[in-house]
């Protein structure tokens, strides 16, 4: 079985899960705390891959580290554990994130602007682009960068929508040279 189909596998579960018992934003938000930690700090998950460590100790560590998430999210990382799949983990959450937002109709977007987004810009463009790929509402990160002049240039899943001045003078040169 392929790692993307474990992840897969895992996260359907902890999804069942979490509608059954309707926890689905706590363990959501849960997840994204996890990922953040063990995509973050490489040495976090260099110690629960260590053959040194017996798989005791590992959940130990990992028990103490997140003592604070849902005890859902715990049971399915020391189950990860147990099964010597400590690399799936941020799979795992990626994959849960991904069903959560579907069943809640969110789409994840990443919005690069000149200057941070105002909470009113941001429910403008989420209200706007929600629409427009079929979803209720956007999850904004917003990314700020100088290099566009102005405007927004914005990514849902593989759709790139570029409304940013130096994207419009870009394409304007390209066609003038054509």
């Amino acid at each position: 079985m392929s790692n993307s189909m474990v992840a897969k596998r895992y996260a359907l579960a902890l999804f069942q899960i979490a509608k059954e018992t309707q926890a689905l934003g706590v363990i959501e938000e849960d997840l994204r705390a996890v990922k953040e930690v063990v995509g973050y700090h490489p040495e976090f998950k260099a110690v629960l891959k260590s053959s040194k460590l017996s798989i005791d100790k590992k959940k130990e560590i990992l028990s103490n580290a997140f003592a604070s998430v849902n005890v859902y999210v715990l049971n399915t990382l020391l189950i990860l554990i147990d099964r010597h799949r400590e690399d799936e983990i941020a799979d795992v959450a990626n994959e849960f994130i991904e069903l959560a937002n579907d069943a809640m109709g969110i789409a994840e977007a990443e919005v690069h602007s000149y200057r941070a987004l105002t909470e009113a810009e941001r429910a403008a463009v989420s209200s706007v682009f929600a629409a427009k790929v079929g979803k209720k509402s956007l999850k904004i990160e917003n990314i700020v960068d100088s290099s566009l002049l102005g405007g927004i240039r914005l990514r849902i899943g593989n759709r790139i929508y570029d409304g940013s001045l130096s994207g419009k003078l870009s394409r304007l040169e390209r066609k003038l040279l054509s």
